[in-house]
């Protein structure tokens, strides 16, 4: 009985002290999310149920997708330092089998931070995966980072809002890709158009 009354007070604890609960915080928090609703701190920690524009898939329909025809594009979002006109990997990065990757198209500040503003991040974005994908607006495409990440989350938002109609987000990510035995493959970044600009 005790046990009983100890498992339904978990159960409704978070219904009944919200502060306390697991999900994600308002997106009307100032400290987390700017004025037009990208995530700009605390990119690691629990995100939504659903990403704007998308539908969440698990990683049974991820594998159902990229076997499809024709396959999902697989973009990966996960960061890497960027530092005098280059990427600076510092150790082989594993991810999806043919995934596109753009680091640091997640970030939620790319247009107000001084750092990245100097460059195009989201024409980088927009531009590779519009090639990838045949300049096909209707493309299937999944987004993907690390579980319990924002990344991605940002980068759909910024996807569906240039008017690409087939997302999907696969909010679990590549933690969960890997625990359930599919293969990775180690990703190449792709190099921005101003790579280098600034230092030859």
């Amino acid at each position: 009985m005790v046990v009983a009354k100890r498992y339904l007070a978990a159960l409704l604890l978070p219904a009944l002290c919200p502060a306390l609960s697991l999900a994600s915080p308002a997106m009307d928090d100032p400290l987390l999310f700017s004025e037009q609703g990208y995530r700009i701190d605390r990119y690691r920690s629990p995100t939504p149920e659903a990403a704007p524009g998308a539908a969440t898939v698990d990683t049974g329909e991820v594998v159902a997708l990229l076997s499809a025809t024709p396959p999902a594009l697989p973009v990966d979002v996960i960061n890497l330092t960027f530092d005098h006109g280059r990427f600076l990997p510092t150790e082989p990065h594993h991810s999806l089998p043919g995934a596109l990757w753009l680091p640091n198209t997640g970030l939620g500040h790319l247009a107000d931070d001084w750092y990245y503003s100097r460059h195009d991040w989201v024409g980088y974005l927009l531009d590779e995966v519009t090639l990838a994908s045949g300049n096909d607006m209707g493309h299937p495409i999944v987004v993907v980072c690390r579980s319990d990440c924002w990344l991605s989350w940002n980068v759909i938002k910024r996807l569906a809002e240039a008017g690409f109609q087939q997302l999907y987000w696969y909010r679990d990510g590549i933690d969960s890709w890997e625990a359930a035995g599919h293969p990775l493959e180690i990703a190449t970044p792709r190099p921005p158009p101003f790579a280098d600009a600034e230092f030859p």
